[in-house]
């Protein structure tokens, strides 16, 4: 552990509103690190991991999510759909403020209502904003906002698309103030103003980031306590993880989210567990991230230059079964990662099939079964194949590749740049590669729309050409079914149509790790490793 240490700035900060100051030795101050940096407080660009963090604490928006992945009310205390699935109707709450601002007559918070939900969605289409969360309301009809009243506000759809509910979830979709948005301009970006547990003060880019409570947060505990319990929160953006990693050992930061090579084996045993030096200070937080490693193949031919072996689905369930996955996440991730036997939807997902009833596990017997079927009994003429990867992954894939040569594949490896295997990738020019897909909402139709065929890459991100009519009828039906039981039905037979015919072969899913000092409660996690510190303690 060496390195040179940044010094806390003194953060001079308020106890009873925003703007009046207290000593800072009498407040609770939460402390994290953002090695990416935050290039904006504005939700409408919350594109990345890090602005969408810093956004949870200054703003609300209709609905939330809870650690299980279920929507909740939020500033919207209820809603309604229509029978057809086309209009939600939001009532909203009648005690949620902006934070206190000088737009606002006299300084004071102004009541959030319904034209500030109306004015905040047409700003996020509003092509000259150009904000990157504008596909969220693509199944909006035109004018399809309209604040009935002061507390009523209505979304009118195109079509029936029951996981609307959950893309309202995304900070794209909080509420901002328009004369606070029409004051600073471009400058909102760094003048943020919400209705969120905590109060913008300070930024100094790439220094510091501070938050202060907001004294009239309308959220309150079981006992009928106002929210938030913390006082204030300190962002600091230490690029070098290292020296982050210092910072968190010697208490000066509060807690660590997920792990970097440079102290992995430091703070973790090789089988995933926290080293027992730590158990003093440190506990660790382990949640199933909503994120599928996979390995992905044209099913069809790129121009007449696909790879052919792939394209029989034979061959493809073969390599489904020629590696151990439990082995692989042992021995190259320390157990990071639950292996992946099941199907693309992700553990973690509330339709992830628990009991493994489809996908593939372990058989070397029945990969050398299938390749003898498929017309290459012990990989004699099978035509090589080239698996395309970053130098990130480099490491599974010559674990899958040593595996697969065992059992009679020829395969080689080629690297090349992130930016150059997406775009790839997204043009339809790679065989085969290896990929993954994050949820930007929690529902399964996020993975499952990577084999609608009307998604076909380059117009969408289905980058396996995968086609089948009656998965697509079972897609589409799926979006308009309002039980939720019964869309959860209907998105594993689907997943299960998939594993059946191997367009993708499942490595592993991912898992949030959080390393939280033990003077911390209620932190919590969730499967899309959202931070919210509205219910943290700090004692």
């Amino acid at each position: 552990m060496r390195s040179q240490f940044f010094a806390i700035l003194v953060i001079i900060i308020s106890l009873a509103s925003c703007k009046r100051d207290f000593r800072n030795e009498d407040l609770k101050i939460f402390r994290y690190n953002e090695a990416a940096g935050i290039t904006s407080l504005d939700p409408a660009f919350s594109r990345d991991l890090a602005n969408l963090w810093a956004c949870n604490q200054l703003f609300d928006g209709l609905v939330k999510l809870d650690d299980k992945l279920d929507v909740k009310p939020s500033v919207a205390k209820s809603w309604d759909i229509s029978e057809d699935g086309t209009s939600f109707t939001f009532y909203l709450r009648d005690d949620v403020y902006f934070h206190p601002h000088d737009v606002f007559p006299g300084g004071k918070g102004r009541r959030v209502n319904a034209y500030d939900f109306e004015y905040s969605f047409y700003r996020i289409l509003d092509p000259e904003l150009a904000s990157p969360g504008a596909w969220v309301f693509n199944n909006v009809v035109d004018s399809g906002f309209t604040a009935l009243n002061d507390s009523t506000f209505r979304i009118s759809l195109k079509q029936a698309f029951m996981p609307f509910l959950g893309l309202l979830t995304m900070q794209y979709c909080n509420v901002v103030p328009k004369e606070a948005v029409e004051l600073h301009g471009k400058d909102f970006r760094k003048n943020p103003v919400g209705c969120g547990p905590f109060c913008f003060k300070y930024w100094k880019e790439g220094v510091k980031l501070v938050l202060h409570r907001n004294p009239d947060y309308f959220e309150r505990d079981e006992s009928g306590n106002r929210l938030p319990y913390l006082d204030a929160v300190a962002i600091t953006f230490l690029i070098d993880k290292q020296s982050a990693f210092l910072q968190f050992i010697q208490g000066k930061i509060d807690f660590l989210s997920g792990i970097d090579a440079s102290y992995k084996d430091e703070l973790l045993t090789p089988d995933g567990q926290l080293n027992p030096a730590y158990d003093d200070n440190i506990y660790l937080i382990r949640e199933p991230y909503l994120n599928t490693e996979y390995l992905g193949v044209m099913v069809d031919t790129i121009d007449g230059s696909g790879q052919e072996p792939l394209t029989d689905k034979l061959i493809r369930q073969a390599i489904s079964y020629g590696f151990d996955r439990k082995k692989m996440m042992r021995y190259l991730r320390n157990n990071i990662g639950i292996p992946g036997n099941a199907g693309i939807i992700p553990a973690g997902m509330p339709s992830f099939d628990k009991n493994c009833s489809y996908g593939y596990s372990y058989d070397p017997l029945k990969s050398v079964e299938l390749l003898e079927k498929a017309g290459y009994p012990g990989g004699a003429g099978l035509p090589a194949i080239t698996l395309s990867t970053s130098s990130e992954y480099l490491d599974l894939c010559k674990y899958i590749q040593h595996e697969l040569m065992l059992l009679g594949f020829d395969m080689s490896i080629s690297v090349s740049p992130p930016a150059a295997i997406k775009e790839m990738k997204a043009q339809a020019k790679l065989p085969f590669f290896r990929a993954s897909w994050i949820a930007d909402y929690p529902d399964a139709e996020n993975y499952l729309s990577l084999f609608y065929s009307r998604n076909f890459c380059p117009a969408g991100p289905n980058y396996t050409h995968f086609a089948d009519q009656v998965y697509d009828q079972l897609y589409e039906t799926s979006l308009a079914i309002t039980e939720n039981s019964d869309r959860c039905l209907a998105y594993r037979t689907m997943d299960k149509m998939i594993m059946e015919e191997a367009p993708v072969i499942i490595l592993f899913y991912d898992e949030v790790l959080r390393f939280v000092r033990k003077d911390i409660s209620g932190l919590g996690s969730n499967p899309i490793n959202l931070l919210d510190l509205t219910n943290v303690i700090k004692n």
